[in-house]
This record gives C-alpha cells, sequence and structure tokens, in this order.
C-alpha cells in the first residue's frame, strides 16, 4: 500500500510539470490558435538560465532557499521574455496561416532556439545544487518521498487557481476568454487583439519556463528537455481538450499517475500505456475530457492542386529530375550518389504523406510509424528469412498496409489535430516496440549488417530507385486528375456537402489513408536497403517532421513541391553540416523564412513568378 502512495506521489509530481506546459500551451493555442511546437524550448530555456544563475554566474544563490526560488523565477520570466520576442519576429506573421504551417515553422523555432542555447550555455549537462530547506526526505510507511517534490505537487494546484482568478476576474482574462472563443467579434467591438495575443504567448511561455526551472533540483538541465518534454505535452493538452485549461490539469494528472505506475510495474510499456490512455479517450471522447467548440481560427484557402506547374515551377521540376537521375547513376561521385538516394527515397515518403494531406486533407504528425513498420519488416524478413530485395519490399507493404487497415479504421473518423495526435501515438508506440523488443529488434543496437543490395547492383538499385520515384510523381498527377482524386478533394474542402451529395467519406479517407501508409512502407524498406542498417530513429519525431518539411517546404499543392522540398532538405543537412556546427539552426531560420514569405513552398513561389 505504501509502495502505491509513493508511486502515486511521484506521479502527482510528475504532473505538475505537464500542467505547467499544457496550461501554456493551451492559452496560446487558445487565443492565437497557434499550434507550437517550440513549446519545450521555452522550457528547457527557463531551466538553463536558472541553472547557470545558481551554479556559473551566482553561485551563492543556490545556497539560500529564498535566492534559489527567485533564480527559478527569473529562468521563467526570461522565458517569458523569449517568447515575446518570438511573437513579434515569428507568431504573429503565422495568425492567419493553416496550422500545418504553423506547425514546421515553429519547428524551424525549436530549430533555431536549440542551436542558439548550445552556443550560449555550451553543450554540457548542468548540475544544480538540491533545493536549501528541502533537501531530506518524508517517511512513508517505511519508504521516503523527497520535501521538494510534495511542494511541486502543491504547485499544481496553486497554478490552476491562479490562472482560474487571472482568467475569471480580471478584464485582461475576460479578453482572453473572450478571444479564445470569438477573436473577430472582439475585434469588431473595438478590442485590439494584438496585446492580448501577446500576453497569452508571453504568459504561456513563462509557464513553460517555470516547468523547466522546477526540474533543476531533481534532474540536470540539458540540450535534450525540449523533445523529451513537449510530445507529452501534446498528449496532455489533446487529452484534455484543445482550449480547456481545466482539462489539462485533470489530463496532466491522469498522465502522470500512469507514466509513474507504468515506470514502476512495465518499465518497458510505460510509452505506450501513456499513449494508449490517449487513444481510449479520443476514441470516447473525440475532443478530450473537456474540450468544447472553439472559434473560427485561421482556415486554410481552398486550393486546387496544381498538377501542371508553368513557367519557372516546370523548368525547376525537369531540372531537378534531370539532376536526380545524373546523380543516382553516378555522375557525382559516390558521395553525390549516396546523397541522391537520399533524397530520392525521402521523396517518395514525402509523397506518401503529400497524397493523403493535399489531396484528402489529412494531417499526420506521426507517418514515420509506417515508414518505420517498412524499414524493420524488410529487414527482419532479410535476417531472420533471406529473403530477397523483391520480396522484402512486399513483406515491407503488406505490413504497413495491415497496420494502416485496423489502424485506420478508428482514426479517419477523427480530423485536424486529434487525427495526427493519434497517428503520432502510433508512431510513438513502434518506437517503443522498436527500443525494448531487444530480442526481435535489436532495441538500440538496430538491425545492422543488411546486403539488400550486392555492391554489384547498385547502381541498377539507384537508376531503379529514380524511375520509380518519377513514376509515383506521375502517379499522383493522375491520381489528381482522376474521379476519386476530385472526390477527395471534395472531401477535404467541405465534407457535410459531400456527405449530402452522396460520396462515402469515410471510405474515401480510409482509402487514401491506407495508400498513403503502404507508399510510406515502401519507402522505409528501400531506406533499409540502401543504408544496410536499421535503427530506433526511423520511428522518431524528427523522422515524422521530416516528411512535414519536405511537403511543406516545397509546397503541398504543388506536384513537384516534394522533389523541391526533399532536394532543399538533404542538401542542407549535407552542404551546411560540413565544418558548420550550428547548421540546424541556419536550417530553422530558412524553414521559418520560407514559412513566413511563401507558405506555399518553394515551388508555390516559383509558381506564381512564373505566371507574373
Amino acid at each position: 500500500m505504501t509502495f502505491i502512495a509513493i508511486q502515486g506521489l511521484n506521479g502527482l509530481s510528475y504532473a505538475t510539470t505537464l500542467f505547467l506546459m499544457a496550461a501554456g500551451l493551451t492559452l496560446i493555442f487558445g487565443v492565437t490558435r497557434i499550434v507550437n511546437f517550440a513549446h519545450g524550448s521555452f522550457f528547457m530555456l527557463g531551466a538553463l538560465f536558472a541553472a547557470h544563475w545558481v551554479t556559473v554566474w551566482y553561485p551563492a544563490w543556490g545556497e539560500s532557499a529564498w535566492l534559489y526560488g527567485f533564480a527559478i523565477l527569473i529562468g521563467a520570466c526570461i522565458a517569458g521574455l523569449a517568447g515575446a520576442v518570438a511573437e513579434f519576429i515569428l507568431l504573429r506573421r503565422l495568425y492567419g496561416v493553416p496550422e500545418l504551417y504553423q506547425l514546421v515553422a515553429t519547428f524551424g523555432l525549436t530549430l533555431a532556439l536549440h542551436d542558439a542555447m548550445r552556443w550560449g550555455f555550451g553543450p554540457e549537462e548542468v548540475f544544480a545544487p538540491r533545493f536549501p530547506g528541502l533537501k531530506g526526505s518524508v517517511e512513508l510507511g517505511g519508504e521516503f518521498f523527497p520535501q521538494y517534490q510534495l511542494l511541486t505537487i502543491a504547485l499544481g494546484p496553486l497554478v490552476w487557481l491562479g490562472l482560474y482568478v487571472l482568467l475569471h476576474r480580471t478584464r485582461f482574462g475576460q479578453r482572453l476568454r473572450a478571444a479564445t472563443q470569438d477573436r473577430a467579434m472582439l475585434g469588431a467591438l473595438g478590442v485590439s487583439p494584438k496585446p492580448l495575443m501577446l500576453g497569452a504567448v508571453v504568459l504561456g511561455c513563462a509557464l513553460a519556463g517555470l516547468g523547466g526551472a522546477l526540474q533543476l533540483p531533481r534532474e540536470p538541465a540539458n540540450l535534450q528537455m525540449d523533445v523529451n518534454v513537449v510530445v507529452e505535452t501534446f498528449v496532455v493538452v489533446v487529452m484534455g481538450g484543445l482550449g480547456s485549461i481545466g482539462g489539462a490539469f485533470f489530463a496532466a494528472l491522469l498522465i502522470g499517475l500512469i507514466h509513474a505506475v507504468g515506470i514502476s510495474l512495465f518499465p518497458q510499456a510505460t510509452l505506450v500505456l501513456v499513449f494508449l490512455t490517449m487513444a481510449v479517450v479520443l476514441a470516447l471522447r473525440p475532443s478530450g475530457l473537456m474540450g468544447r467548440p472553439l472559434g473560427d481560427g485561421p482556415a486554410e484557402v481552398v486550393q486546387k492542386f496544381n498538377s501542371a506547374p508553368v513557367g519557372l515551377g516546370r523548368s525547376a521540376g525537369v531540372f531537378m529530375a534531370l539532376g536526380l537521375l545524373l546523380a543516382a547513376l553516378g555522375g557525382s561521385g559516390v558521395y553525390g550518389q549516396s546523397l541522391a538516394t537520399d533524397g530520392l527515397i525521402l521523396l517518395i515518403f514525402g509523397l506518401s504523406l503529400q497524397a493523403m494531406m493535399a489531396l484528402g486533407g489529412l494531417v499526420s504528425f506521426g507517418h514515420a510509424a509506417f515508414f518505420a513498420l517498412g524499414a524493420y519488416a524488410a529487414a527482419l524478413a532479410h535476417t531472420h528469412w533471406g529473403v530477397a530485395l523483391p520480396l522484402a519490399l512486399a513483406v515491407a507493404c503488406t505490413l504497413a498496409l495491415g497496420v494502416a487497415a485496423v489502424f485506420g479504421a478508428v482514426v479517419v473518423r477523427s480530423s485536424g489535430v486529434y487525427l495526427a495526435m493519434l497517428s503520432l501515438a502510433l508512431a510513438q508506440v513502434v518506437w517503443a516496440v522498436a527500443t525494448q523488443w531487444v530480442g526481435f529488434t535489436g532495441g538500440d543496437n538496430g538491425v545492422i549488417g543488411l546486403n539488400l543490395v550486392a555492391d554489384s547492383a547498385r547502381t541498377g538499385f539507384y537508376a531503379g530507385l529514380c524511375v520509380l520515384a518519377l513514376v509515383l510523381v506521375w502517379g499522383l498527377r493522375r491520381l489528381s486528375q482522376s474521379p476519386f482524386g476530385a472526390a477527395l478533394q471534395a472531401v477535404r474542402d467541405a465534407p457535410v456537402r459531400a456527405l449530402a451529395s452522396g460520396l462515402p467519406v469515410v471510405k474515401i479517407k480510409y482509402s487514401v489513408f491506407v495508400f498513403s501508409a503502404g507508399l510510406a512502407g515502401l519507402a522505409g524498406a528501400l531506406f533499409a536497403a540502401h543504408k544496410g542498417t536499421v535503427f530506433p530513429s526511423v520511428a522518431s519525431v524528427a523522422t515524422s517532421l521530416d516528411a512535414l518539411l519536405v511537403v511543406l517546404l516545397g509546397g503541398v499543392h504543388q506536384l513537384w513541391g516534394v522533389a523541391a522540398g526533399s532536394a532543399v532538405l538533404v542538401w542542407a543537412g549535407a552542404e551546411l553540416g560540413r565544418g558548420f556546427d550550428y547548421w540546424r539552426g541556419a536550417l530553422g531560420l530558412f524553414v521559418m523564412l520560407i514559412m513566413v514569405v511563401s507558405p506555399s513552398g518553394v515551388m508555390g513561389f516559383l509558381h506564381r513568378r512564373g505566371r507574373a
């Protein structure tokens, strides 16, 4: 019984951190309608700044409880100030942009902030001292629980109470809630939304920074804190209900308790339990625990899929096709051939997501799940059964299609962020299985030594890969012009009208989802054949974001958009990474620039220039 109580207290302590993050993210989304993937960066900034304050700059502050607490508040304020700068430079330019573009732009902000903090604070972990006066433990039935964690448990309800008073008892809070419900009407009544948006971003980022700074007596501050916490924060926000701080509080409690119990009883399935909990909640309550309808946010202008680029767009497409073919055939040497192959596989992976997004309007934050299933299926089939490449590709596609057929039947009835988070849940489950099922997948050691493509057959493999990519681009063009493609776009643009017209909306969405998953599985199998190794990172959030990046950077509604996006991303990773330690930050700045200047992507920009 005592063990259960201790684990419950651990869960409540972790829940406080999740609630601080989720409350800030909920405020920002509720008022600005921005899906801020960079929220974890402000969490990390608060932790790193406070840690350096009490260990490097003013070590004496670490010996006083009042000064230590003040340093934690300074970390939160610095995070809020950084949020104000981000709002002024980037976020306010995204208020009229669809959620996917916001996600990619704020991912670029994450890359930029990560490298900025690495430059400013250094790459090393910072071990802050334990909190003065709360270094001991309390005894509960022979077990001990840290005093400091009791303080963090108490802070959760206090912060919720403070937010309730702010939002319900102050004029600023009432206007914030009004902006959450109907920002257009608030503007019509003469209230400028800009200060409210700035205030929401500052407060949300300060809460994230506070959550990070409060971790210092428990764990060291490091440069991996941002991504580690932001995924579970999104889980809490979506599970609680977008725009509901109360829902975020109860979802944080639930996830915190499940996290604590999972670590103690099912350590290898903790992540799976968290995402399965979210999936069950969303299956029972599609809008989350306390979700409620929100006022309309920025809506995407209906765009026709541009399957026949003109002018500069067509020239760029032809140039890229010829360049990839030349590189794949070895015209630029072994290194160039390898880069071109990376680009072609990324192009095929991106096409799988583009077909689903551009034509069907379905969003996935976890498309890496099917990429990873294909990669592992091909690798394990070759390792255990000795199959050759054609059969390995077939096994990969079959597994991806099978999982998508089951998973898609459940999730295609959802839409928007909820569908995206369910897909992310699947990807995280696949990643957890790949990491922890060591006897079958090799765990972190991966599956290595694959010989799916012999050295003598490399040139033929690369040429075939290039032909396959061009055929798939042509196939996407034909699909967009077919009756089924027209039905897909009707479902995307006007689902209620399409349903009233007799179109089987769910079946159409299901079909494109399963097709997209099969193509992603094929890309994963080709990746395994090309690299000769497969590691759990193929199912990571970063892999899913790579697919989103190539689609949105090139232009989601442009036929050659994925080719442009994959070329940019592969070139940036290869060329900027040579002797330049902060190339990811530079890539992040470029991503933000593209999303602000040309949300329709590089090819959309060239298309407009060609028609001008």
